[in-house]
């Protein structure tokens, strides 16, 4: 299965972005970009961060690499650079995409029975 959902020539834009940001690590091309990928998978399909796919990677770290860029801008600033990008349009993430599960916001847990009557 390929994991690889941005094209070539966006991928090259989004990590000469990253390459020149300064509070993001972009480290080896292939690795940067199987953990883009990863993110743009979750949301893509909202699922939960534990349901990601072996091939992108270990969800947990992905997860922590992707709340430590979302805690130093580097999303944000990545929203802001391809904003106004019609050709970036498909692959700039919007942090905020990222839902909580139901169990985060509140909502019961698996084989959890609520007390609260209405």
């Amino acid at each position: 299965m390929s994991t690889k959902r941005i094209a070539d020539h966006q991928w090259q834009k989004l990590y000469a972005f990253l390459q020149g940001h300064p509070r993001a690590y972009a480290g080896q091309e292939e690795k940067c970009r199987r953990f883009v990928e990863a993110v743009h998978w979750i949301l893509r399909t909202g699922a939960q961060w534990r349901e990601l796919p072996d091939s992108y990677g270990k969800w947990n770290s992905v997860f922590k690499r992707y709340a430590r860029w979302e805690e130093n801008g580097v999303w944000a600033d990545m929203f802001k650079q391809f904003a106004q990008d019609p050709d970036m349009a498909a692959v700039k993430p919007d942090s905020t995409a990222v839902r909580a599960h139901m169990c985060a916001a509140g909502g019961s847990k698996k084989g959890e029975v609520s007390t609260n009557s209405a």
